[in-house]
């Protein structure tokens, strides 16, 4: 349950709640959903470096799922509101996932349209779609790298009222290295007047690689974590949300809206549990986004997107670092950064500090084609120079 909560104050002090700080080589890249913008962030320095896209670029609007694409390019679910009556003349028309270029200049939409509603979750699968989680009508849809949409990968099977164990509120997307998808769902479905139900359980559900590869059909996902008891931090609620798999890819980790990360390894028992109550409140009064593991000297690092909607905190965001993914059950134990410039985030990705498009296949053989050419040319200046 993604709640829009207002206040009135902001905050505008840099805060670190730590005991020492991890070394960074990386930046991370946030969804600022309430400043329609997304926002680079130091690892190293432990602050936000300013916009990688201006507010509103491209009609960026309440960004959230961050991807990088197999062509180097950032791919941000944007638009819609998660709460609004469906049938609301007002209800926001712009659901789209935008293209980003690795400097942040906008490329155009990559998927609209097809009954695309909400956008959370988006990833590319083995075949090179794009799927994107349509949160208010309980669908995944595919769309080509072009943007035609391919057709509806998965649904709750109920015309978005919902199915028991079923697609309902579908929110992050994951692919598995063995070709299967994850999917968070918040437990939500649309009831008859068009307004969001809370009507069903929030789990982590899978579809097989069979599935994906459309050999096996996808009306009935397998529950791969049930909705587990909600952690005593929280308000007394699960809404389970972002997802990551560790470097050594044994396990997944999954963020709990309400609070809390979860680790579970691929038979889908639980591993061990984060406290993500960086404000050291009871009940906690952060709320919590994505997940990503760090890049280079930081690949085994955690980090999670946080924010504060206490009275007078104005949703102002954090970003919370575990190192190794380690940490406390029932107290915080990572490194917690408040900036002032983070108006309720949610999405994060990791990237490398020198954002560079992946070259295509057809670069990376030229380039190939090139070396080997002037090691001819090296080795025949070096056979004559002994003549």
């Amino acid at each position: 349950m993604k709640l829009r909560l207002q206040a009135s104050v902001i905050l505008s002090s840099l805060a670190l709640v730590s005991f020492g700080a991890i070394p960074a080589n990386a930046i991370l890249l946030i969804g600022n959903s309430e400043n329609d913008s997304i926002i680079k962030f130091d690892e190293g320095t432990a602050s936000a470096i300013g916009n990688f896209t201006a507010p509103g670029s491209g009609g960026l609007s309440a960004p959230d799922a961050l991807t990088f694409g197999p062509d180097g390019n950032l791919y941000v679910s944007s638009g819609g509101n998660s709460s609004l009556n469906l049938f609301d003349p007002l209800y926001p028309k712009n659901s789209a996932v935008l293209k980003y270029s690795p400097t942040g200049d906008f490329l155009g939409v990559a998927a609209s349209g097809a009954g695309l509603t909400r956008p959370y979750g988006n990833a590319f699968g083995p075949d090179g779609s794009l799927y994107v989680s349509s949160f208010r009508t309980n669908q995944i849809l595919r769309y080509d790298t072009n943007g035609s949409f391919l057709g509806v990968f998965a649904s709750d099977n109920n015309g978005g009222f919902g199915t028991k164990n079923g697609l309902n509120g579908p929110n992050g997307l994951l692919f598995a290295p063995d070709g299967s998808l994850y999917v968070t769902t918040e437990g939500t479905a649309n009831d008859a007047k068009g307004d969001l139900a809370f009507a069903f359980e929030s789990q982590v559900v899978r579809y097989s690689p069979e599935q994906v590869a459309g050999l096996a059909p996808t009306t009935a996902p397998s529950v791969f974590v049930a909705q587990p008891t909600p952690l005593k931090e929280s308000f007394g609620f699960v809404s389970l949300l972002g997802l990551a798999i560790a470097p050594d890819e044994q396990s997944l980790f999954v963020s709990d809206f309400a609070g809390g990360i979860r680790q579970y390894d691929f038979a889908g028992q639980l591993v061990s549990t984060l406290s993500t109550n960086y404000t050291g409140t009871a009940p906690s009064s952060n709320f919590i986004g994505s997940l990503t593991f760090g890049s280079g000297e930081n690949s085994n690092n955690l980090y999670a997107i946080g924010f504060n909607n206490a009275a007078g905190q104005d949703n102002i965001g954090s970003v919370l670092a575990y190192k190794d993914a380690k940490g406390s059950a029932t107290k915080f134990t990572g490194i917690a950064t408040t900036d002032s410039s983070l108006k309720r985030p949610i999405g994060v990705t990791a990237v490398r500090r020198s954002v560079e498009p992946v070259p295509e296949p057809a670069t990376i053989y030229s380039t190939l084609v090139v070396l080997g050419g002037l090691g001819m040319v090296a080795r025949r200046r070096r056979k004559a120079s002994t003549k």
